[in-house]
């Protein structure tokens, strides 16, 4: 077995694990795990549509859509008019809905216990790889845009001297190092197509003029 076929067949036991604790996690609840994903995501980025939702949890329309449905049925999930447009209504958690979502959104104890297993140093170097695999999943399509710092417009990487702080983040203007890059920030604002392939470049290796691509869509069962 190759490194690569080492380091996949480490992610993919990590992810079954993982997936196990989100169903268990969202049984316990009595959620599907997409509609755990999508309380998640009302209670921590505000009301969305549909469209959006489907979009952010990279699952196709009418996934996101019977699994919103089940959550307005459970009074989880209120539908408002969109103030932006009278034709389309905006998903908001209710006071239950965002209940349900604190009870799913503990990080199982076993994990952060691996994960306290590392050093600073690996942790650091761990999230940098980590942030690299989803970056370039995200460009092949393979995933939605995240947003972290790789994707953002605020980020300026490898622009200090300092090893341990080489990064600046000029929406907070601070310095920072590759321990402290976010995956999902709310502050997040995407950058353009030319500064994303010079993050690309400058930060992550990749080739000059290798274009972003569109996010794919894939289906989940709820």
């Amino acid at each position: 077995m190759t490194t690569q076929t080492h380091i996949a067949t480490g992610l993919a036991k990590i992810g079954l694990f993982l997936r196990a604790e989100s169903w268990r996690q969202a049984d316990a609840a009595a959620l599907s795990p997409t509609q755990a994903q999508i309380l998640a995501h009302l209670t921590q980025r505000g009301p969305a549509r549909i469209t959006a939702l489907a979009e952010a949890l990279g699952v196709t329309q009418p996934t996101a859509s019977d699994a919103a449905g089940a959550l307005v049925r459970k009074g989880h999930v209120a539908r408002h008019a969109d103030p932006d447009d009278a034709r389309a209504s905006l998903l908001h958690p209710t006071p239950s809905g965002r209940r349900a979502a604190a009870e799913t959104a503990v990080w199982p104890d076993a994990l952060l216990g691996a994960i306290d297993t590392l050093d600073p140093g690996e942790r650091a170097v761990f999230l940098k790889a980590l942030v690299k695999m989803i970056r370039e999943l995200q460009v092949r399509g393979a995933i939605p845009v995240q947003r972290m710092c790789a994707t953002c417009r605020f980020f300026q990487p490898n622009v200090h001297d300092d090893p341990a702080a080489p990064h600046h983040c000029t929406f907070v203007d601070a310095a920072f190092g590759d321990a402290s890059l976010r995956l999902d920030c709310g502050e997040h604002e995407p950058a353009g197509k030319i500064e994303a392939d010079a993050l690309r470049r400058s930060f992550l290796g990749a080739p000059v003029g290798q274009a972003d691509v569109p996010p794919a869509a894939t289906g989940e069962a709820s």
